[in-house]
């Protein structure tokens, strides 16, 4: 769907949101890709939201991408007698094997992998980081602690061990169940949770097995450390600031933010910008100036997506929340793209040449009739100001193409034959007048990409005027 932005907006249904008419208002105003969120729900509410999104993208003719966020691996404290209980600033606090319900001195830590990774002067963090211990003993069934802050854990809380890589699972008994659901019912995203290392992908792709496009979430210091080869391995990420501020000090997260999104720019991986860009709309009509301007930092910085979390899932407000995100989008790329340049290597790719050329004579837009998620990609993640219409044959593609920054997505039953320029050109023509994009007198840049999903080459490009 062409819009008058090129930054997507993702959005997580949930209770505030589900239902066929209310998708149809978000995705109207504004929403290019919804997420189902794992971590709640039952596989029956999530498959009544891929009907109902199926069903309106049908009605409309108009592609609707969807992600799937599995929830991970979760490390949880036991219960305790009360429910909760005080910890005072340097008093002794114990984690330990023992089923027991816990006290003011020791909870159980159900959890055998953090005992074998944690080592003396390690930080547990519970709670979110409200409460953090530094550990001065551990073996495989204890690790007594001391309280660095005084507050309240309660049952069942969640713990982060930030400063370890822990060996786990990158997929959980839940994860796997909820995974060959989502890929049964032909999702376009699998998010997965808690990514450390490259291998984690490696692993999840083997069960995916090319049904899904994967989106690695970067939310632990160890992605961080391996974000190189997570990038060559991934299919794209999600920066997880939630996670990754409890995990990392919250003032190193905007500088990794900006890093990250240089680096997947430079892998031609897309980025989606997560968690509390509105967070003061779950509860209010406006946002905060800050979070405005959170977002629109996301788009000057290059996102190809930002996205609503509790907001539009469960938040007071949904509908204003993407309208607001909508415009933030629109006035930041008004001025981020008004002097736009891209900058060229010393031997420009035909992506890049192409961009050049779509510059020097003013085209509307740059088309590209290719089935490979990575081709368009390659144009894509040079966030070029103009926008991309990307033709394909292939369905799954049809959809994941809406993540992209800047594409807007066509389905042909068939390619046009690219050893016959004129027949492609004409075609090229005529969708992209049918889309909005163009008139009949507009330049349009074509680029030749590969029919093949596996392959992102490119052979030429051409103008059409």
């Amino acid at each position: 769907m062409h819009r008058n932005r090129q930054t997507k907006i993702v959005a997580t249904l949930g209770p505030a949101s589900s239902s066929a008419d209310m998708i149809q208002w978000l995705f109207e105003r504004g929403v290019d890709v919804f997420r189902l969120n794992f971590s709640h729900g039952t596989h029956e509410s999530h498959e009544n939201n891929i009907n109902w999104i199926r069903k309106l993208e049908q009605s409309l003719g108009k592609p609707i991408a969807i992600l799937a966020d599995l929830q991970g691996p979760k490390l949880r404290v036991g219960k305790f007698e009360t429910s909760e209980v005080n910890v005072k600033a340097g008093q002794q606090f114990q984690f330990d094997m023992d089923a027991a319900l816990g006290d003011s001195t020791r909870v159980q830590l159900p959890h055998p992998e953090i005992f074998a990774a944690a080592k003396q002067g390690d930080e547990l963090l519970v709670d979110d980081g409200k409460l953090a211990f530094r550990v001065d003993f551990v073996d495989n069934q204890c690790i007594k602690t001391t309280a660095l802050v005084s507050g309240i854990i309660s049952n069942n809380k969640g713990l982060n061990l930030p400063s370890t890589h822990l060996p786990i699972d990158i997929l959980t008994d839940k994860d796997k169940a909820d995974l060959d659901f989502a890929v049964s019912k032909n999702v376009d995203f699998i998010a997965l949770s808690f990514v450390q290392a490259a291998d984690d992908i490696v692993q999840a792709r083997k069960r995916i097995q090319g049904n899904a496009k994967i989106i690695a979430k970067l939310e632990k210091p160890q992605a961080i450390q391996n974000l190189t080869t997570i990038l060559k391995a991934t299919d794209g990420v999600m920066i997880a600031r939630g996670d990754l501020g409890v995990e990392l000090p919250p003032e190193q997260v905007p500088p990794l933010q900006r890093r990250i999104l240089r680096e997947a720019q430079r892998h031609n991986k897309p980025v989606i910008v997560a968690t509390q860009m509105l967070e003061s709309m779950i509860h209010a009509p406006k946002p905060t100036r800050a979070e405005v301007s959170d977002v629109a930092t996301a788009v000057y910085l290059g996102t190809d997506a930002v996205m609503l979390s509790a907001e539009s899932a469960s938040g007071d407000y949904p509908k204003e929340a993407v309208e607001i995100m909508d415009r933030i989008i629109f006035n930041a790329e008004q001025d981020v793209f008004s002097n736009k340049n891209t900058p060229l290597t010393e031997t420009p790719s035909i992506p890049e040449a192409a961009i050049l050329l779509a510059y020097r004579h003013k085209a509307r837009i740059i088309a590209a009739v290719s089935n490979s998620f990575e081709a368009v990609a390659k144009i894509s993640s040079l966030t070029p100001g103009i926008p991309i219409l990307a033709i394909t044959s292939d369905i799954k593609i049809y959809h994941q193409f809406t993540l992209l920054f800047g594409v807007c997505s066509v389905y042909l039953d068939k390619l046009p034959d690219a050893n016959n320029p004129t027949e492609y050109k004409n075609l090229v023509q005529r969708i992209a007048e049918r889309e909005g994009m163009v008139t009949r007198t507009d330049h349009v840049i074509v680029v030749l990409a590969s029919d093949r999903i596996d392959s992102a080459e490119f052979s030429g490009m051409s103008i059409v005027s």
